[in-house]
């Protein structure tokens, strides 16, 4: 540390203030850099250059040395001098200049710089503490001496003469640098503990991050995926359109043609009998008999024959046409088909399949009525009197899909009843045909969406989840992802809504399941 007499010597006699970026004069006098340019730059119009400090003068502008022995000291006491300004207390004796304070003495409630520390008694009654000027809250209110002990049952800081009288008289007294070491243990403790859990959360951040951005790069992929995918469906449609559109164009021109060239023909014809009418007029205004009735004869001959000759023709050209109309089926067969492509390719570009099932009637309940094209399964009080197999359930109205799923992504609809009770789900093959826990739900091989009333619960190894939203319309969809074990429900509404996914790691093939009672049914939709 610089005493007062020191920090005379480190000063600018320019600006008065510590040097920065000390240099020297050939004289041997010391500036700050910016300072003695300043004056330099000053007396450069007189032409004569003096050093502020000894009045020497110089016929040239001084070349400027840096002293980088005083630089080296400033550097270190800029350091020292900001990491004690911290604390912005100054010692009580250099009443000269200030002085930043290294220690405290509680005794004689004074700070001291380094100088005066050394000279400074090391007798017990003065303790040392860091620089403070907080002396209220180290001494004992009550006796005002300082506080020595720690009070481990009223937890609080005491003197000695607490300690032997009072309300701390008899209680277990700890010297304050024994208890402040105790309480650092417990604290180091707790930052263990706290560093720990920080460290926990930060994973969690992290993981949670890393999967942000994998949500946000699968939903890129997607969008990009779909994107050209609705861009080539939009593509195949203007095709289709063309081609339909050109098959209509196609169709007008071949009627037309024919009927164009028949207008033409008539067209003719009407001009020619024209003609004719004109010359039967010039007759009948003559006057010469003779002429009159030779020129009639062979008009008539003429025009009869012509007219006997076109007749049968005209008729069957006239049956033809008016009997040939757009061949509106040739026209829908080719929309259809072209629309039934389109499907196809894009049944190719989504990421599931879309399932047609049917019903297994050798899985029937006999209270569960299934039609004729198996699509559609419902409650009846009437006994079908199907003979009973390994395949049949016997005490659930239930029945299976013909087909099972062990891989891949599938998806199905299914249309409920607004009456009865009904579930929906998938199940492994070698389920209970019989019994309590031959139920969809009511086991470890099943899972199931129940709905009663628009109530909807889901249901595995008897246990169930009600959903917090009753159903709003009567088209369930099915998704199956078995590689990933994902089974979800979603509500066929405007927009369609998440009902619930089940996460499992499916072990076997799954079938479809379904359960119907009291007077429900449930229809797959194609």
């Amino acid at each position: 540390m610089a005493s007062a007499d020191l920090r005379e010597e480190l000063t600018c006699p320019i600006c008065l203030s510590i040097y920065t970026d000390p240099v020297t004069l050939s004289c041997g006098h010391n500036f700050c850099l910016i300072c003695i340019e300043s004056v330099l730059d000053t007396l450069e119009r007189s032409g004569v250059y003096t050093c502020p400090e000894c009045r020497e003068t110089f016929t040239k502008k001084p070349k400027l040395q840096r002293n980088i022995a005083l630089y080296n000291v400033m550097k270190h006491l800029q350091i020292t001098q900001s990491e004690q300004k911290d604390t912005g207390i100054f010692c009580t004796y250099c009443i000269h200049s200030p002085v930043p304070a290294a220690k405290s003495c509680l005794h004689c409630e004074a700070s001291l710089c380094d100088a005066h520390l050394r000279v400074h008694s090391n007798s017990e009654e003065h303790v040392l503490t860091e620089a403070t000027t907080s002396w209220g809250n180290r001494k004992c209110s009550k006796h005002k001496e300082l506080l020595k002990y720690y009070c481990t049952e009223d937890a609080a800081c005491i003197c000695a003469s607490c300690s032997l009288a009072g309300v701390h008289k008899g209680h277990q007294m700890e010297l304050l640098n024994e208890a402040s070491e105790k309480k650092k243990t417990k604290l180091r403790n707790v930052l263990q503990k706290l560093t720990t859990k920080r460290e926990k959360t930060e994973k969690r951040v992290q993981s949670l991050q890393e999967h942000r951005r994998g949500v946000q790069e699968k939903a890129a992929g997607v969008t990009e995926r779909l994107t050209a995918l609705i861009r080539d469906m939009r593509k195949q449609l203007e095709d289709l359109a063309k081609r339909v559109l050109a098959e209509i164009t196609r169709q007008q021109e071949h009627l037309l043609i024919p009927i164009s060239d028949l207008i033409q023909q008539l067209q003719k014809e009407k001009d020619e009998l024209s003609r004719k009418m004109c010359h039967i007029e010039e007759l009948c205004n003559m006057t010469d008999p003779l002429t009159v009735l030779q020129e009639q004869e062979s008009h008539r001959d003429d025009f009869c024959g012509a007219e006997e000759k076109m007749r049968p023709h005209r008729e069957i050209i006239n049956r033809s046409l008016l009997g040939r109309d757009l061949d509106e089926g040739l026209i829908s067969v080719t929309l259809y088909t072209g629309l039934a492509d389109i499907v196809i390719d894009v049944k190719k570009g989504l990421y599931m399949q879309v399932t047609d099932i049917l019903l297994d009637i050798n899985t029937a309940d006999n209270n569960v009525i299934v039609s004729d094209d198996l699509i559609n399964a419902s409650f009846s009080d009437i006994d079908q009197q199907r003979p009973v197999t390994h395949e049949r359930f016997i005490d659930y109205c239930q029945v299976l899909s013909t087909r099972s799923f062990s891989s891949g992504r599938h998806y199905w609809e299914v249309q409920t009843s607004e009456s009865g009770k009904w579930c929906i789900g998938v199940c492994y093959t070698n389920m209970d045909r019989g019994g309590d826990e031959s139920g969809i739900g009511n086991n470890s091989k099943s899972w199931g969406l129940w709905g009663y009333n628009k109530d909807l619960y889901v249901i595995h190894n008897t246990v169930g989840t009600s959903l917090p939203h009753p159903l709003s319309c009567d088209k369930i969809g099915i998704l199956l992802d078995y590689e990933a074990g994902r089974l979800t429900f979603y509500e066929l509404c405007d927009p369609i809504r998440h009902l619930h996914t089940v996460t499992i790691t499916f072990t076997e093939p799954l079938y479809a399941a379904f359960w119907v009672e009291d007077g429900a049914s449930v229809r797959i939709m194609r």
